[in-house]
């Protein structure tokens, strides 16, 4: 059977695009997949409506930010990039790297926020984080590193200045080679602690001067 051809297609791909990113931002979903299918129940999609790409998401984020959050996004971003350095700071001995939407700078008021850590026996995390009186829970994260190949790796979830972390923990030789980013397939960013100390100093200038 030949599947049914919409002239609406490339709108109703817009839309869910734009329906799924305003879930993602007010109700804090992070996860893509959740997002598209929850737009295109409210859109009432048909089963041949294409859904949009995880980039189409994410540029329909920061133009929604843009819109309906330009007076509190740079405070709330500032405010999590603040936190993350601190984080960052007191992980210092794994490396820290800032990944994610906080990085990026479309992140949403409910974010977490996302950190690799790079260390051979992660319970030596957990033993860093019981020696600051951090509370965190461990789990495991699927993560891909090419078209073909996947890791299972440990992480680590905490709050911090009453903000939710999450971090991946690679070997120490994982520092070498990003995963591949769910948002567009390519190299994920990382930042290190001189790049963040660098961003959130940036904001506080604009701020100083407003």
């Amino acid at each position: 059977m030949t599947r049914p051809r919409s002239v609406r297609g490339d709108d109703i791909r817009v839309a869910l695009a734009q329906e799924a990113a305003r879930i993602m931002f007010e109700h804090g979903v992070e996860d893509y997949g959740f997002a598209k299918r929850k737009a295109a129940e409210r859109l009432g999609a048909g089963e041949y409506a294409v859904l949009p790409k995880n980039a189409e998401i994410d540029a329909a984020l920061a133009e929604y930010q843009r819109l309906f959050a330009a007076e509190t996004h740079e405070d709330t971003l500032a405010s999590q990039r603040a936190a993350a350095l601190g984080a960052m700071e007191m992980l210092a001995e794994f490396e820290p790297r800032l990944v994610g939407p906080v990085l990026i700078g479309n992140a949403t008021p409910h974010q977490t926020v996302a950190l690799h850590l790079f260390c051979d026996y992660p319970e030596s995390i957990s033993m860093h984080l019981l020696d600051q009186h951090v509370p965190h829970n461990v789990g495991e994260q699927r993560v891909r590193m090419n078209s073909e190949r996947y890791l299972l790796l440990p992480t680590i979830e905490f709050d911090f200045d009453d903000i939710p972390f999450e971090a991946i923990v690679f070997s120490r030789d994982g520092i070498r080679q990003a995963p591949l980013s769910p948002s567009d397939g390519k190299p994920t960013r990382r930042a290190g602690i001189a790049e963040v100390r660098t961003l959130v100093a940036r904001s506080e200038n604009v701020s100083s001067y407003e």
